[in-house]
């Protein structure tokens, strides 16, 4: 059997294959969606109350309290400050790359698996319509081969083939949203998470204490 003729087969089989697969991908773009969702909700930052009270603690050259309050938070940006408030006695350039490093660490937490509701909303509708070419292929065949040439037993296969069309579609539109909104909070986080760092470095840098680091160890 030649490549045509084996193309020709599996095209012939249909595209019934292809709805499965659509719905493999709706079940786990809804797993990532709800796992995110779960996610943030856990990780929310009230910013303008964590700013004000981080910026009180260094005012008041309290760096031991500021470790207090930001361990009582999960927030990328508490994370990040609690980071750099460990290791204050190793200096300001030191503490602004442990901050880098961090705000990396976060990122990549944040972003993990958002690349499947991406992927899956940029290509759902191409497996879709993947589906809907071969049930077209398959409907054509059939009235190629039927006795009685009846448009209606073309026009009812393509009808069921544009079916994977809409899956697709419905796939991927709930995808592409989640996966704009998720992106929108990873922004955000990293908004906070550069505005608090800068907060502790300024503190830092204009601290001249030597005793800071000592307190911040208590």
């Amino acid at each position: 059997m030649n490549i045509v003729k084996t193309l020709m087969t599996l095209a012939l089989a249909g595209g019934e294959w292809v709805l499965y697969l659509l719905i493999l991908s709706s079940v786990l773009s809804l797993a990532v969606m709800i796992q995110k969702a779960i996610f943030f909700y856990r990780n929310r930052l009230h910013w303008d109350e964590f700013a004000e009270m981080l910026s009180g603690f260094f005012n008041r050259d309290d760096p031991a309290a500021a470790l207090d309050y930001v361990r009582q938070h999960t927030a990328p940006a508490a994370r990040v400050v609690a980071a750099g408030l460990q290791n204050l006695d190793k200096g300001p350039d030191a503490v602004e790359e442990i901050l880098v490093g961090k705000r990396i660490s976060e990122k990549f937490r944040m972003e993990s698996k958002l690349v499947i509701l991406g992927t899956l909303g940029n290509n759902a509708p191409f497996i879709g319509l993947f589906g809907t070419v071969l049930g077209i292929i398959k409907a054509f065949h059939d009235l190629s081969v039927a006795e009685n040439a009846n448009p209606s037993v073309v026009m009812s296969g393509v009808s069921e083939a544009l079916i994977a069309t809409a899956v697709g579609l419905v796939v991927a539109i709930p995808a592409v949203m989640a996966y704009n909104y998720y992106q929108r909070k990873v922004k955000e986080a990293v908004t906070q998470m550069e505005a608090a760092s800068k907060m502790l470095l300024v503190y830092m840098k204009s601290e001249t204490k030597p005793e800071v680091a000592e307190r911040a160890r208590v």
